[in-house]
């Protein structure tokens, strides 16, 4: 009987397939060493608030869908990196966190989705203004490999990434590509 492996995960940007310098730790004991980490909500909500601000650089949080956005709110100028965890494709609650992020909280940050990024839901996620997504899908993979992130070629409600008004309605938007 064979061992079930575990899928790569890579990491990829609107730029292309990069090597990853964020490492997911446990506990705010990673911090003593080099590195970039992104923390759950809980242990960097713990950090010492100099801690925080000295350490920004190298600090990102993950954030469950039941994890309030709130909760880090007034912190967002302490962090890097906010990665949004999808880990069942049927929870959309991180897609409305990742708007909020940039709309409402004007985060300039990188905003990631991590776990169950899929095929059809990443061509609204980059809309929101997500910005790096750990991809372990195998289809989806494959088509990032060979440069097709799909999608619709048209959209009749704005988003966080602007895209040029359509051929006579204003209300209409087309696709950059």
């Amino acid at each position: 009987m064979t061992e079930p492996t575990t899928p790569v995960t890579r990491l990829w940007t609107p730029d292309g397939f990069r090597e990853d310098e964020w490492t997911h730790a446990e506990s705010a004991d990673a911090l003593t060493g080099n590195g970039r980490f992104i923390l759950p909500l809980q242990a960097f909500l713990d950090l010492d608030p100099e801690v925080r601000r000295s350490a920004r650089e190298r600090l990102g949080v993950v954030l469950q869908p039941g994890d309030q956005l709130e909760k880090i709110a007034d912190l967002l100028d302490q962090l890097s990196l906010v990665a949004l965890a999808f880990p069942a494709f049927s929870d959309g609650r991180s897609f409305s966190k990742g708007e909020l992020l940039r709309e409402r909280y004007d985060f300039e940050g990188a905003v990631r989705a991590t776990g169950q990024v899929l095929v059809d839901q990443l061509p609204h996620m980059l809309r929101l203004g997500f910005d790096e997504f750990e991809i372990s899908n195998p289809v989806l993979l494959k088509r990032l490999e060979e440069g097709r992130i799909g999608g619709l070629g048209l959209y009749y409600q704005p988003a966080e990434v602007q895209e040029p008004k359509g051929p006579k309605y204003s209300w209409r938007r087309l696709r950059n590509s």
